[in-house]
């Protein structure tokens, strides 16, 4: 007799062993960093050339003013961002990235990478398509219920 499987059960399995992985291949100076912060140092890289201040830091994660004091301040004590002072407004300082937080940027790229081709071993581009196929008609179907 076949053993019936559940979809709900099997995406969360695979959630938590993908966890694991990534965890388990992630560099050392990761530790000190949280994965939001991953996102704050994504966010501020790929805006590197423009002035980024709190409330735009607030406005791109949704979240209150008091929340990205608390993580900006943490970010700064752990070395990973700097605020400078702008020329045209001495009240606004932007947010920079260190070249400590440019490296794990650049070290978590290569980790994703690393990540995406274990994750990939195996499958075909066929099998990706019809998976990636599966996974945005599960999404569809619980948007509808929501």
């Amino acid at each position: 007799m076949k053993k019936e499987r559940h979809l709900g059960l099997e995406i969360r399995m695979l959630n938590n062993c993908v966890k694991r992985f990534v965890h388990s291949t992630r560099p050392p100076e990761f530790e000190e960093s949280t994965g939001v912060h991953g996102w704050a140092i994504k966010y501020f890289y790929e805006n590197r050339g423009k002035d980024i201040f709190q409330r735009d830091f607030e406005e791109r994660f949704s979240i209150r003013r008091s929340t990205a004091t608390n993580m900006l301040k943490l970010m700064e004590k752990n070395g990973l961002i700097t605020r400078e002072s702008v020329p045209y407004d001495a009240r606004l300082k932007k947010i920079a990235l260190t070249q400590k937080a440019i490296d794990i940027h650049n070290k978590a790229i290569k980790n994703i990478k690393k990540v995406e081709c274990t994750l990939k071993n195996g499958i075909t581009e066929e099998e990706l398509t019809a998976f990636y196929s599966v996974i945005d008609k599960i999404k569809a179907n619980l948007e509808v219920e929501e």
